[in-house]
């Protein structure tokens, strides 16, 4: 039988911080650049609880993992507000578009 062991959530773990980074590097649209920044705060919320669990330090990863998703759950509003903004004003979401904000 199959033991779920720390290397299977590294791995996990590590495809999702690679999806992100790769969300957010490629991407035009700030939606989804969001999504990215997003994925990578998941992959270290489940670095921070696999760690906990294996290693023994009680419940310090899941209080660590609260507070990153009360974290992720303020930035996507803060975020989205100012990706609203700008499509109010530009008409578009698109990053690399947008370079009359300097003004």
């Amino acid at each position: 039988m199959l033991q779920v062991g720390l290397t299977h959530f590294l791995v996990v773990s590590a495809i999702l911080f690679s999806l992100g980074i790769y969300g957010i590097v490629t991407r035009k649209n700030a939606v989804m650049v969001l999504m990215g920044i997003e994925l990578v705060l998941n992959s270290a919320n489940i670095n921070f609880v696999a760690f906990a669990k294996y290693g023994n330090y009680g419940l310090g990863g899941q209080i660590i993992a609260l507070f990153v998703i009360i974290l992720a759950a303020a930035e996507a509003a803060i975020a989205l507000a100012i990706v609203l903004n700008i499509y109010k004003t530009f008409a578009n979401v698109n990053v690399d578009e947008i370079d009359k904000l300097k003004e």
